[in-house]
């Protein structure tokens, strides 16, 4: 049986289209790491910390998370906020099982999902009108 030449690909742009995207699709499945079970499980949690006075809050807020992730690479990586003015603390995404280890942290004094509130909404039947929170 002879091997047909690539050349016939030329002739037909859609097998070549369909295999370029196959292969496309492979590269990009093996590039990407493949999540562990607990890893899908991460939230976005706030830290709160007992931060001692005059410490660098970034530098102390690694140093906590640290322990917790196994380096201080992997904790830089990890947070996606400090909080360093009203309240010492940081956001990340941490797994149940990091959260329970991160609580155990004689520094740490609360670790809370983040949550995300809706401000506007409807009041009085008025879509879009504003929801007045707190003091005015």
């Amino acid at each position: 049986m002879k091997a047909e030449s690539p050349r016939h690909l030329l002739r037909n742009p859609s097998l070549l289209i369909l295999i370029l995207l196959a292969a496309a699709a492979q590269i990009a499945m093996a590039a990407e790491p493949e999540q562990t079970p607990a890893a899908q499980d991460a939230a976005v949690h706030i830290v709160y910390v007992d931060r001692p006075e005059g410490a660098d809050a970034e530098e102390f807020h690694i140093r906590t998370l640290a322990p917790v992730l196994g380096s201080e690479e992997k904790a830089k990586d990890a947070v996606l906020y400090h909080y360093k003015h009203a309240a010492s603390g940081f956001s990340a995404k941490l797994t149940p099982a990091q959260v329970e280890d991160l609580k155990k942290q004689p520094c740490v004094l609360q670790v809370t999902p983040s949550q995300t509130y809706q401000l506007h909404g409807s009041e009085g039947g008025h879509a879009g009108t504003t929801r007045t929170m707190g003091l005015m």
